[in-house]
C-alpha cells in the first residue's frame, strides 16, 4: 500500500547547520528581481492576463521522480544585455513527486509553486537557444519524507538553472535541460534539500 510523504521524529536527528541546504543561487536572484523589476515585481507583467505558454517537465533524483505541468505568463519588459537579450516570464506549475518510502513502496506528495524567471538570448535576443534562471516559492504537501531524506516544511524555495533551444515556423515549440533545487533556505531543520534533473517541454501560443 502506498505511503505518504510525513515527518517521523527519529533521535539521530538533531538540529544542525551541517544538514542544511542553502543555494548560492537564490539571493543574487532574489536581488536581481528586485533591482531589474523596478522594485516591483507587477510593473513587469504584462496586462494581458492570458497566458503565453504550457509546459510539462519531468525531472528525477536518487529515489524520486517528479512531473509537472503549468503556464507561463510574459513580462512586458525586455533590458540589452551583453550581446543579448534579457526578458522573463512568471511561472506557476503543479507538480507530482513519487519516492522511495521507509520501509517499501512508495510516497507521493504535491507540489504548488509559483515562479518568476528571467531569460536571455544571445544574438540581441534572435538566437533560437536560450538561458534561463529562476527562484520561487512553493508549497510541497505532505512533507517530503522519503528513506534518505527529510524535509520539516510544507513551504520551500525552488531555484532552477536551464539551457534550452526554441523551434518551429513560429518557435511555438521549446526544449530545455533544467537543474532545479528545493529547500527552506534554513527556516527549519531538518533542511538536506532535493536537486532534480529535468527534462522540459513548452508550447507557445503566440
Amino acid at each position: 500500500m502506498p505511503h505518504h510523504f510525513g515527518i517521523k521524529t527519529r533521535p539521530h536527528m538533531v538540529r544542525s547547520s551541517s544538514n542544511s541546504s542553502s543555494s548560492p543561487l537564490r539571493p543574487f536572484l532574489l536581488s536581481l528581481a528586485v533591482l531589474a523589476l523596478g522594485g516591483s515585481p507587477l510593473r513587469a507583467v504584462a496586462l494581458d492576463l492570458t497566458p503565453q505558454s504550457a509546459f510539462v517537465h519531468y525531472g528525477t533524483t536518487r529515489d524520486t521522480d517528479a512531473a509537472a505541468i503549468g503556464l507561463t505568463w510574459d513580462w512586458s519588459r525586455r533590458w540589452s544585455l551583453g550581446s543579448g537579450e534579457l526578458s522573463g516570464y512568471w511561472e506557476a506549475a503543479l507538480g507530482r513527486w513519487k519516492g522511495a518510502a521507509e520501509g517499501g513502496g512508495s510516497a507521493y506528495a504535491t507540489q504548488i509553486g509559483i515562479t518568476p524567471v528571467f531569460r536571455w538570448r544571445g544574438d540581441g535576443g534572435s538566437s533560437p537557444w536560450f538561458f534561463e534562471a529562476g527562484v520561487g516559492a512553493n508549497a510541497i504537501t505532505p512533507i517530503y519524507h522519503t528513506e534518505r531524506k527529510q524535509f520539516s516544511t510544507v513551504f520551500n524555495f525552488g531555484d532552477h538553472l536551464a539551457v534550452g533551444r526554441s523551434f518551429g515556423a513560429q518557435r511555438e515549440h521549446e526544449l530545455a535541460l533544467r537543474v532545479q533545487h528545493f529547500s527552506n533556505a534554513g527556516i527549519k531543520e531538518p533542511n538536506p534539500g532535493e536537486t532534480f534533473v529535468q527534462l522540459r517541454y513548452a508550447y507557445r501560443f503566440r
